[in-house]
């Protein structure tokens, strides 16, 4: 299926059009129908962190988990929320808040040496959800980091072959949301065993608004 800016453009200008008055920002999500793709292969368990090229005006959330001098600076750099190693301690075995930790944060990064622990921990609410965290070294640029997930969105394909991704929200420009469209098809060029000829259809739709049919 021919994907390119101009019609990718159009079926954002008439999702907006289509999304309502609405007293809050809606996100803008790209939903595509996977074909002639085998889902117990492994190009059928897409799942791919991709970094959008234009702020969504809704950004993520961070939950950082780490230690010592990594946890301070993840404090001091604005992350949403930082468990230390004594919080994961305490957290082991209670299923309640350790599923309200999974709903509440976008994105959790955690350091590398900590990584056996959250996957024991944190693992299985984490895992179902699409949302195991970023291992990272214990020296990274945490700042960076941060600001970098702010503006990540998870490519995830289980189970349907379909594949719904955020790409923005209703208050951005149009073309910055077409460019955020387009990096995400860039990927799944990639990921997809005959690219985007696997893709049968594909919509944009907004929170509370009907889909729009992207047409070739």
């Amino acid at each position: 299926m021919p994907l390119d800016n101009k019609t990718i453009s159009e079926a954002i200008k008439q999702a907006k059009s289509k999304a309502g008055d609405k007293k809050f920002n809606q996100t803008i999500d790209l939903i595509l129908d996977i074909q002639e793709i085998d889902m117990k292969s492994p190009e059928g368990k897409i799942q791919e962190i991709v970094e959008l090229p234009h702020d969504t005006l809704k950004p993520n959330s961070v939950c950082v988990i780490a230690s010592g001098e990594f946890a301070l600076k993840a404090k001091n750099s604005g992350a949403d929320r930082v468990v230390e190693r004594a919080d994961l301690d305490g957290l082991n075995g209670k299923k309640k808040e350790l599923r309200q930790i999974a709903s509440q944060y976008d994105v959790f990064i955690a350091e590398a040496p900590l990584m056996p622990l959250v996957g024991r921990i944190l693992g299985p609410v984490l895992g179902p959800r699409g949302k195991m965290p970023v291992p990272v070294a214990p020296n990274a640029d945490i700042v960076a980091l941060i600001a970098k997930h702010r503006k990540t969105v998870v490519v995830r394909m289980r189970n349907q072959p379909i594949i719904q991704v955020p790409i923005g929200s209703q208050q951005m420009k149009d073309e910055d949301l077409t460019d955020n469209t387009m990096v995400v098809l860039r990927v799944l060029d990639g990921k997809l065993k005959r690219g985007l000829k696997n893709v049968k259809y594909a919509f944009i739709k907004t929170s509370m608004g009907e889909p729009v049919k992207i047409k070739p």
